[in-house]
């Protein structure tokens, strides 16, 4: 179908079925009409009104598992409504895909060859995951593709994740007939992350930006991760899920985050082991006095989260499949307690005045009255909060915490059951 006559299916509203059963949120079908008829626009705009397809790949939020994948733990992951939206045309051997928030130069087919003068770039991801098929024996070909995206930078949504799994997810469908599995293409998506952007991240956000719904991961083979998808509706439970950007800023932070993994690894070390989950954790109990003279006590205690919250994981996601709201509730909450006072991510080291994650549990907790769940969200020491809020509870959560980080900070999300996925 051309760009205008699928701008004209979202216009009159022929689309709005499927965008109510991609957001699962009838308040965001008519924002979302004006999100794709704008990039169709757009693209007609840059490539003309070509035959085009369009995709989508999720934003993703942490739900449990905070700092454990670098150990090789298990972690909670889940897709939300927050996504990047591409519309995408085949082309010959030009990759030229054109953002509304980045300037990205146009590539070749014919040179995938990693730059190191465009680290930390969009055309690092894209030759990245381009490469990623081409390693795993998978079709490719050009492009020319609008992309936009609501997934909030900066805030432990995964932007960049995003954005990989959906230039995979382009390909899986112009040159694989989408036969390429999701989670194959959250594998490609953290190899251009980690060999061609130069972020050495581990596949938590792309699994969970690619393959939909509730995921949970195990890392114990890290090259072979376990990923099981965990069914569930939480409409049915009356909670929506709110994310709350507390302003902070993650300038010079820097060392506070290095200093987690590596402080984990040198308890690991201690014991003769190279990360957390290869160590037993009674013998780790028994050898207590030795850790805290060699490691210091911080990193001990990091340890005991650590080991605290691999337990916890599955514990969790069998409290899902049990059917039990009430013991998911508790264990997001004793979660998100363990790395507020164990792994201590929360404020940075000597903060007094800008504690602004730790401000924003406080109000939530105030909000929620000893009802549904909050947490540290994604890397911590500034930046995000994750809230389960009962859904009559809503409006003044979101006025409470609004009141103090401004307006439009409380953002009420859905779990969505799509990841990465060819809308039309």
């Amino acid at each position: 179908m051309r760009a205008s006559e699928i701008r004209t299916n979202f216009e009159t509203g022929a689309c709005d079925d499927l965008l109510l059963d991609l957001y699962g949120d009838r308040d965001m079908v008519a924002m979302e009409r004006d999100r794709y008829v704008y990039a169709l626009n757009s693209f007609m705009e840059r490539f003309g009104d070509l035959e085009v397809s369009v995709f989508t790949a999720a934003g993703r939020t942490e739900v449990s598992g905070n700092h454990t994948d670098h150990q090789h733990g298990r972690v909670l992951a889940a897709s939300v409504n927050l996504d990047s939206i591409g519309v995408a045309a085949k082309a010959d051997d030009v990759i030229e895909v054109v953002s509304d928030a980045f300037d990205i130069a146009p590539l070749s087919t014919a040179d995938l060859t990693k730059d190191p003068a465009q680290e930390g770039t969009s055309e690092a991801l894209i030759k990245g995951v381009y490469q990623g098929f081409v390693n795993d024996g998978y079709h490719t070909g050009g492009m020319k593709a609008f992309v936009t995206s609501n997934v909030l930078a900066g805030a432990g949504l995964s932007s960049s994740a995003s954005f990989e799994v959906l230039i995979g997810c382009i390909l899986n469908g112009f040159y694989n007939d989408n036969t390429v599995p999701l989670p194959e293409i959250a594998k490609i998506a953290q190899f251009a992350e980690n060999e061609y952007f130069g972020k050495p991240c581990g596949l938590m956000d792309q699994c969970a930006c690619a393959c939909g719904g509730l995921v949970t991961i195990d890392f114990n083979d890290p090259k072979q991760p376990v990923i099981e998808p965990i069914p569930v509706d939480f409409a049915k439970y009356g909670h929506s899920l709110c994310i709350v950007d507390t302003k902070g800023s993650h300038a010079d932070l820097t060392d506070e985050y290095a200093a987690i993994p590596r402080e984990m690894k040198s308890v690991a070390r201690a014991m003769g082991k190279d990360v957390l989950r290869q160590v037993d954790e009674a013998a780790f109990y028994a050898s207590l006095p030795a850790l805290r003279k060699e490691c210091g006590d911080r990193a001990v205690l990091r340890a005991v989260h650590f080991f605290n919250e691999n337990r916890r994981v599955p514990d969790i996601v069998q409290a899902l499949k049990a059917d039990d709201f009430d013991a998911f509730l508790a264990g997001i909450n004793a979660s998100g307690n363990s790395s507020f006072e164990y792994l201590q991510n929360v404020f940075p080291k000597g903060a007094d005045r800008q504690m602004e994650v730790a401000l924003g549990l406080a109000l939530a907790q105030q909000a929620l009255e000893g009802t549904g769940a909050s947490r540290v969200h994604g890397g911590g020491f500034a930046g995000t909060i994750q809230a389960f809020v009962p859904d009559e509870k809503v409006p003044a959560f979101k006025e409470l915490l609004e009141s103090c980080f401004g307006p439009g900070s409380c953002h009420v999300l859905k779990i969505r059951k799509y990841g990465g996925h060819q809308v039309l």
